[in-house]
């Protein structure tokens, strides 16, 4: 029924191909315009979407080793790494 398709990307230029499976897909999504972008550059586009979070290192108040945490640390909390953190969650 369908039949792979050759596109151009409109951020890049270049040719992609845009497959039978793929619009067997965006049929069933109910999708009615097809793909404008090629794969690498919905995948620069979605990542500039995403704001890149600071981390901050700290030492883990369980076990000592260095954590990497999304959050200012303060003192007058603990900070724990993933693996001790996960540790205290399951208890």
């Amino acid at each position: 029924m369908y039949e792979d398709k050759t596109l151009v990307c409109k951020d890049c230029g270049n040719e992609f191909v845009f497959t039978a499976g793929e619009q067997e897909f965006y049929a069933e999504k109910g999708f009615q315009n097809e793909p404008q972008r090629c794969k690498a550059c919905r995948d620069a586009r979605k990542a500039a979407g995403r704001a890149q979070k600071e981390l901050f290192t700290t030492t883990c108040a369980n076990c000592g080793k260095e954590a990497k945490v999304p959050f200012q640390p303060s003192d007058d909390r603990p900070v724990y790494c993933s693996e001790c953190f996960a540790a205290m969650k399951q208890q």
